[in-house]
């Protein structure tokens, strides 16, 4: 890196610490350091949603995932704005008419206190885990691409972080958010028109799609009925929605961010916004991975995109083999480059039968790449079982790195740990709010001042900030880190979706019978997940449902027995 790049990463991350500092100041009572003040704009609304979901792991996995797979993984979010009708329609009405400053203190005026209890804890769980992961993501590939020391990087982007939200809650977190969705969009177009402006000279962006198309990165939908499948329609519209429906409408970490609404209109507003663009947006940025994919059709790529797994290797008994691997690696990538130059070629001449032929050794070629790639990551698993084999988390950070040129290198490092910031600011600022609210404040026999409560809330701030460290620094990588997040919140959300539900919609049911049913049914749920019964996308309907199904049949089983039916 440069200095200017230095200079560029270092003045963008401070001036967003700074910024947020400075802005929010002086917050003295639980309605402004909770809801900051209740006087968001939908704009700041859905922003902030929008980056507090936007997490480092979405610029850096999102990106490896189309170059290794295509565009496919859209179809997770295809649920998202059916998501967003049902919440701006259900759940943010009543949450504003309840006056609520989480979303657990309402299960405690519909059921009681142990189920309010339950579902904050599962949140607590669920979202302090992935906290330590919004922040391991990024220092993870950074200091394998950058030499820099891990913890080091963990315990700085923590830091940073915690400056700015301990000091100034949720408005701190949603006035930085607007820079710094700002400053990731902005890296992402320039990365994008700085990687058509490197393709051949005669390689248009019509070409460059239609060279993509030809190695099937192009494939957006998957009509298939299978449940272990991860990304298809059918588990976009389903699974995606039922997890967009709990992640917005029941996780602290987003309903804290519309809460600070003015109105129930402009948290609808700020929904709506998201709800609209998050789906494009995702587009884009798997579309920059596969611009990605094409930029290295015609330029050099490294075997496996991990330089830590590459070390190992190479220092092992594995060397030459790997060497081998990496020898055919440079010659296949020569036929590659030649089979995509006679596809262009055919091409601009409308030859159909020219075209077909060169696109069928395009995709032979690609193949017997894939092939080989997948030789070297099973030599790094026998060289080294605890490296990380799997490098699509690395393939966008090696093109920043290797291919843009100074200046934007450290815009686009600002980019990740820009968005690293923003999704872990939220996740501490809902994981300090639900720790002295719903459990500190609503155990305690005794009530305290305003100032006791804000203060204790920037305390457990504080302490979930260093916890959040502490799990990054001790996490190990999941095969991709996007899909880990996902995972986990897979796991709780339908179950805590599902007690929502019942709160809104099945009045007759009451809170022991709700209790016990999310009891049985979270450990079900991860009974399930262990033993692979389905995609993980799949676990929030069937949490849901399951929670659902289990509490009518408990309140029925109660009544009986209260009620037995009298004997004639």
């Amino acid at each position: 890196m440069a200095l200017l790049d230095w200079i560029v990463l270092g003045g963008t991350l401070f001036f967003i610490v700074g910024f947020g500092v400075w802005k929010t100041k002086g917050s003295n009572s639980v309605d402004d350091y909770v809801r900051g003040g209740s006087d968001a704009k939908w704009w700041t609304i859905g922003l902030s949603v929008m980056a507090t979901q936007a997490s480092a792991i979405t610029f850096l996995s999102t990106p490896g995932q189309a170059f290794h797979d295509g565009m496919g993984f859209v179809q997770f979010y295809f649920g998202l704005p059916l998501a967003m009708i049902v919440i701006c329609a259900v759940f943010i009405p009543i949450y504003h008419r309840l006056k609520v400053f989480t979303a657990y203190e309402l299960l405690e005026k519909r059921f009681d206190l142990k189920t309010r209890t339950l579902t904050a804890i599962l949140f607590l769980i669920q979202r302090g885990l992935a906290a330590g992961i919004t922040i391991f993501a990024p220092s993870i590939i950074l200091s394998a691409v950058l030499g820099w020391d891990l913890r080091t990087l963990n315990i700085i982007i923590g830091t940073l972080v915690i400056a700015y939200t301990v000091s100034g809650g949720t408005k701190a977190v949603s006035v930085t958010q607007k820079q710094q969705m700002f400053i990731i969009m902005v890296g992402m177009f320039f990365a994008f028109f700085f990687i058509l402006g490197s393709l051949p000279a005669d390689i248009s962006f019509g070409e460059a799609l239609k060279i993509a198309g030809a190695n099937e990165k192009l494939d957006i939908l998957n009509f298939d009925f299978d449940t272990k499948n991860r990304y298809t329609f059918w588990s976009g519209i389903t699974g995606g929605f039922f997890l967009a429906l709990a992640y917005f409408g029941t996780d602290q970490s987003q309903v804290q961010r519309y809460l600070s609404g003015k109105s129930v209109r402009e948290s609808q507003l700020g929904l709506i916004f998201n709800g609209i663009l998050k789906i494009p947006m995702q587009f884009f940025i798997l579309l920059v991975g596969v611009m990605v994919f094409v930029f290295y059709q015609y330029n050099s790529s490294p075997l496996n995109f991990n330089p830590a797994a590459t070390e190992a290797v190479l220092t092992s008994e594995y060397a030459d083999n790997y060497k081998i691997l990496e020898e055919e690696h440079l010659e296949l990538e020569q036929q590659k480059r030649m089979a995509q130059n006679d596809y262009s070629a055919a091409l601009k001449l409308k030859d159909y039968n020219a075209i077909e032929q060169a696109k069928l050794n395009v995709v032979q070629v690609n193949k017997e790449e894939r092939i080989n790639r997948d030789a070297a990551k099973t030599l790094i698993s026998e060289a080294s079982p605890n490296a990380e084999t799997n490098d699509k988390d690395y393939v966008f950070i090696h093109f920043i790195l290797n291919n843009l040129p100074r200046g934007l290198i450290g815009l686009l490092l600002a980019v990740i740990l820009s968005a690293a910031m923003s999704s872990t600011a939220s996740e501490l600022n809902a994981l300090g709010t639900i720790t002295a609210l719903d459990l500190y404040k609503r155990n305690k026999s005794k009530e305290f001042s305003q100032k006791h409560y804000v203060t204790a809330t920037k305390w457990f701030t504080l302490i979930w900030g260093i916890i959040a460290i502490i799990i990054a620094c001790v996490a190990n990588l999941f095969d991709n880190l996007i899909q880990l997040v996902n995972i986990i919140g897979s796991i709780f959300y339908g179950n805590v979706l599902g007690i929502f539900l019942l709160a809104f919609f099945l009045k007759f049911v009451k809170g022991n019978a709700v209790f016990i049913a999310a009891l049985v049914t979270q450990a079900i749920v991860i009974l399930g997940w262990s033993q692979d019964w389905m995609s993980y996308l799949w676990l929030n309907a069937f949490g849901c449902g399951l929670v659902i199904i289990l509490a009518i049949l408990l309140e029925g089983l109660d009544r009986t027995l209260r009620n037995p039916p009298i004997k004639a």
